[in-house]
């Protein structure tokens, strides 16, 4: 049976819609298909939407002038068949075919994505020919004196390092623990990403970052910490530049020098300095290790905060190493702490690191703003810097919890205001407040020296008398700390035993202004109110300033500039700065420094600060002890050295300290030890040269003054003050000064200064006398010129005519008590220390007076007194009213 296809059999065809719906047959009886009709119409209904006509649109109609086909009619070519069944394709391989066709496009459409993400992002970073390597921050290299490192200071905390100076296995670690195909990668590790890819999504967790070495210096030199898409796109951009641009070894050495690990360290040479106190180029396999197990977390895994996590991160770099041939399994297993162990030894920040501060702190002063890595030269001796840590450490590990504190500070430096030593608190780790430079404390009495040169420029003496009394001055009135009062006392005496109301008085009469002035020019910077109570050290300074302004009664009167800084230069050795001598020049006058030093020395033989101690050494110093002993304080120097010591509390609170016992004993240990090897030499007296000093003539037999008998006053004789021999005077009749004359020529000797006739060489304070410093007028009163006055000697001196009274020698003969000793009159002497007349046993057989075992010599102006308190104790005239001070003090 043949078959043909009209137009309207097509598949989609429309339908005659004017036909009518063939007749169908009757059940059972077989349909001859016509020519133009189609078998399974509902085949074609289904994928159509409707029958499909027979012709060409007329309802199954034939076309016009043809006859219809007979149904009977035996078809012209055989026999019609049944189709052939078409093979249906296999489900499993369409699948197949279907996931690849669709895993293309999705591939396609996520590349085209990615191009685009990647296009986005890179189209907001700077051009390309634009990027550089940004500069490190300068870092600030300091050395002490011996050149032995102090410590880093800048942004970084240490120096970079170049690739080659450093141990292999320290890159290798970085490598085996950081980034294993680091040399082997374009800048991204494609590998490295998927395998994390995966473990995430096994761990249903983000496990470990996949970014390269070269990735992470990407973001360290260039981008923001932010964990965002656009970032890791930069990143990875940027490391595919760097790979292009620089060798392996130098993006690995960028890294290094780069990247944080704790504690303020950036750059693997400053996290070995931080950590184990040595260089990277000489750090251990061990310690290298666990550097670089510090990297994932440096806040966790660093040595200091928690040394378990820190030994169990060393364990993992190391086997890493070992599974990548950097080192064998020996060596790992020989690196390893071991987790029993529980600590590991790290550097701990000492001292020294508050001398880095603050030479940090001077560094823009110097040379301005820092660009490049600078090397600082400073004046610290190491040993002496570990001696004085040492010193504070232990005073406060033993007497701080019973006496009450809890931190200190020292600064020694040698008599030109060289620094060698500097200790700014306890425990740098505990707190970087530095006590010795940052922190104004009150001095106490050690700034009482201060207010005693003011007297001696005034014209003062050691010797000259005041009352140690209460008083009152415009609602102010100073208190002995002991509560006791001597009475008359010499002005070394009060400086010896720092009684407050001496020097009250003192600074009342030469004025708060002028103590001021004094201070200053010796080396306080602080800003001062001028007010009475300055005198008692109220005025707060920091211990710098202190300690140096005692150098110029070390170094002979000359100012000087406190310097921890000798030089500095570049890395490559370019020099940027070099200290000078250049100084304030003299500050004191030889006379007042002789003066100062009398009485300081006295300070620490018998007073105060008898309690510091210097084998061999002359010395001189003073205690200082603040209300509620807040704070106390020494400070003390030699020839040599000055060295000034802190002890109290930060937060201000009292104590039981005072100045002549713990600060006195860190200052003995320390400067033992500062002076170990060296010769004692005396320090400075100052000089007389140039000057004609009177002397009283003593009779050896009586201990008297020898009386001229043409003039009936005490004979005099005029020595030079520069050589101490006698020289030939006479008076001059026009101004009444004594002149010395020039033996070879007869006329006067303008090399010594004369004498002005008819004035005290010593003026003594008046007694209860004050002059009121804003109206220049006595206070109660002034002083009343009928009453005699005494010179430092305890000589009766006319007021009038300021020459000394005449003593009768005989006087009290007669009334004299017997020597229970020698059973022979005693002798009425003056008390050289209290200016009283005293009975002391008769002349001893040499013909010299002694009083109290000490000779008595030829009187001067400037002779230290006699020592009092002695076993041979004065018998007084009126026991109860001319008590010495050293009774009063000791009870006797």
């Amino acid at each position: 049976m043949d078959f043909r296809i009209s137009a309207d059999d097509r598949v989609g065809a429309q339908p005659n819609r004017g036909a009518k719906p063939q007749a169908r047959a009757a059940k059972g009886q077989r349909v001859e298909p016509s020519l133009g009709q189609s078998v399974g119409g509902f085949v074609d209904d289904e994928r159509s939407g409707g029958p499909i006509g027979g012709g060409g649109g007329n309802g199954g109609k034939p076309p016009r002038g043809k006859k219809p086909a007979r149904a009977e009619k035996e078809p012209r070519r055989g026999k019609a068949e049944m189709a052939k069944p078409k093979k249906r394709r296999s489900r499993s391989g369409g699948f197949l075919m279907g996931l690849l066709w669709w895993g293309f496009v999705a591939c396609l459409w996520g590349g085209l994505a990615v191009i685009g993400v990647i296009v986005y992002y890179g189209a907001q970073l700077p051009s390309s020919n634009s990027w550089a390597i940004p500069d490190r921050p300068p870092n600030i290299r300091i050395l002490a004196a011996d050149g032995s490192l102090i410590s880093n200071r800048g942004q970084t905390g240490g120096e970079a390092v170049t690739f080659r100076e450093l141990p292999q296995y320290v890159p290798a670690a970085f490598i085996a623990s950081e980034d294993r195909r680091f040399m082997s990668h374009f800048g991204v590790d494609p590998i490295g990403l998927i395998a994390v890819a995966v473990e995430s999504v096994q761990a249903r967790e983000v496990t470990r970052g996949a970014s390269t070495l070269t990735q992470q210096v990407a973001k360290n030199l260039f981008l923001t910490p932010d964990q965002t898409l656009g970032r890791k796109v930069q990143e990875a951009i940027l490391a595919i530049w760097l790979e292009q641009n620089f060798t392996k070894e130098e993006i690995l050495e960028l890294y290094m020098n780069r990247v944080y690990f704790g504690s303020g360290a950036t750059g693997i040479e400053a996290a070995a300095q931080t950590y184990f106190g040595v260089s990277a180029r000489n750090l251990s396999l061990g310690q290298a290790a666990m550097l670089v197990g510090i990297l994932p977390a440096p806040s966790a895994y660093n040595p200091k905060a928690n040394p378990q996590r820190a030994i169990e991160r060393q364990r993992l770099v190391l086997n890493s190493m070992a599974q990548e041939g950097y080192i064998t399994r020996q060596e790992a297993d020989a690196a390893q702490i071991s987790s029993d162990q529980g600590t590991v030894r790290t550097v701990v920040a000492g001292s020294e690191s508050y001398v880095a501060d603050w030479v940090e702190s001077l560094m823009t002063a110097y040379i301005g703003e820092i660009k490049d890595d600078v090397v600082v030269q400073t004046t610290i001796d190491w040993k002496m810097q570990k001696d004085a840590e040492f010193a504070v450490r232990e005073a406060v590990a033993n007497e701080g919890a019973k006496r009450g504190f809890s931190q200190g500070a020292l600064v020694a430096m040698d008599v030109n205001g060289t620094v060698r030593a500097m200790v700014g608190g306890v425990d740098y780790q505990a707190s970087q407040y530095n006590r010795a430079v940052t922190a104004k404390r009150q001095p106490g009495s050690t700034f009482k020296p201060f207010v005693y040169m003011a007297a001696m420029e005034k014209g003062y003496t050691p010797d000259t008398l005041a009352e140690d009394a209460q008083f009152e001055y415009k609602g102010w009135s100073p208190r002995n700390a002991s509560g006791k009062y001597a009475g008359t006392v010499t002005l070394r005496q009060g400086l010896a035993y720092s009684l407050n109301t001496i020097a009250g008085r003192l600074a009342i009469d030469v004025t708060p202004e002028a103590v001021i002035d004094v201070a200053t020019r010796m080396g306080i910077s602080s800003h001062m109110t001028p007010v009475p109570s300055i005198a008692l050290g109220t005025q707060e300074v920091n211990l710098l300033e202190l300690t140096s302004a005692y150098a110029p009664f070390a170094n002979g009167g000359m100012g000087v500039i406190p310097n921890v800084i000798t030089k500095i230069t570049s890395k490559d050795g370019t020099q940027l700065y070099e200290a000078s001598d250049a100084g304030p020049g003299r500050v004191v006058d030889p006379n007042v420094l002789a003066e100062m030093n009398d009485m300081l020395k006295t300070a620490v033989e018998v007073g105060t600060g008898k309690g510091a101690n210097l084998g061999g050494w002359d010395f001189g110093g003073k205690t200082g002890t603040s209300q509620n002993a807040r704070d106390a304080l020494f400070v003390g120097y030699t020839s040599a050295m000055v060295t000034g010591v802190w002890l109290g509390n930060d937060n201000d609170t009292k104590t039981t300290l005072s100045g002549g016992n713990v600060p006195a004993s860190i200052w003995s240990e320390f400067m033992t030890k500062a002076h170990a090897g060296r010769s004692p030499v005396a320090i400075p007296g100052g000089s007389y040269q140039g000057q004609l000093i009177a002397q009283q003539l003593i009779d050896p037999a009586t201990g008297q003054a020898l009386i001229d008998p043409t003039t009936g006053q005490p004979q005099v004789q005029y020595v030079d003050g520069g050589t101490g021999q006698p020289v030939q005077t006479m008076t001059d009749p026009a101004t009444g000064q004594v002149v010395a004359i020039d033996p070879n020529t007869g006329l006067a000797n303008p090399n010594l200064a004369p004498v002005g006739a008819g004035t005290s060489t010593n003026p003594p304070i008046q007694t209860g006398q004050m002059t009121d410093p804003t109206t220049g007028l006595p206070i109660n009163g002034g002083f009343d010129q009928t009453q005699p006055q005494y010179d430092a000697q305890g000589q009766a001196i006319d007021p009038v005519t300021g020459f000394p009274l005449q003593a009768d020698p005989n006087a009290g003969l007669n009334n004299a008590p017997i020597d229970p000793q020698t059973g022979m009159p005693m002798v009425l002497v003056v008390d050289p220390a209290t200016g009283q007349q005293v009975w002391v046993p008769g002349a001893p057989a040499a013909g010299q007076q002694q009083f109290q075992g000490q000779q008595i010599q030829p009187a001067s102006p400037f002779a230290p007194p006699a020592p009092v308190g002695q076993q041979q104790q004065p018998v007084y005239q009126n026991e109860n009213s001319q008590r010495t001070l050293m009774d009063l003090l000791f009870g006797n």
